[in-house]
């Protein structure tokens, strides 16, 4: 009966606070993933494409998730992010919402720009999609339809660096400009 009650008090302790945010400069792993202070976070309320989905731009076959990751890496290159921890999820990660600096919430940003879909009700993607931003221009699969017909994806790892990254680059930036 004690341990029952002491497990108890113990978990409301835990997970009963909120816990602190998490800060310091992100390292772009993909489109939705960043590691900050050695923690890999997901950030909420995103999907981002997979880093070899393609759609096709002005004639030339663009991986959508080196589009999304370009976009990420252009709003928190050399700054400071904070992380809103909500939960943790099935594999562990840290799954948060995320700012900038000046207090910008990094996934509505990648949504509004068309370079990340939304899947939680915090962000609409309505507007990316009626302004023909991002993916919107494009004929392209929706993340999770794509991984469920696609055979499992490999372990997170960042792409090389081609001649196709100045071009992805430049659209991504292009896009957030837009938006």
């Amino acid at each position: 009966m004690f341990g029952r009650l002491a497990t108890g008090l113990i978990a409301i302790l835990t997970f009963g606070r909120r816990a602190s945010p998490l800060t310091g400069p992100a390292e772009v792993i993909d489109g939705d993933t960043i590691v900050v202070a050695d923690q890999l976070v997901r950030l909420h309320g995103i999907d981002a494409p997979e880093l070899d989905q393609t759609f096709s731009w002005r004639g030339q076959q663009i991986t959508c998730g080196t589009m999304s990751l370009a976009a990420l890496e252009a709003l928190i290159a050399g700054v400071k992010v904070r992380c809103d921890v909500v939960e943790r999820d099935r594999h562990g990660r840290l799954v948060a919402k995320v700012f900038s600096p000046y207090g910008v919430d990094i996934g509505r940003r990648l949504v509004s720009a068309g370079c990340a879909l939304a899947y939680s009700t915090d962000y609409v993607a309505a507007e990316a999609r009626k302004a023909r931003r991002g993916m919107w221009r494009y004929a392209f699969v929706k993340r999770w339809d794509w991984r469920a017909s696609s055979a499992p994806a490999p372990a997170v790892t960042r792409p090389a660096v081609s001649g196709n990254a100045v071009r992805v680059q430049t659209f991504a930036r292009a896009e957030l400009a837009e938006a």
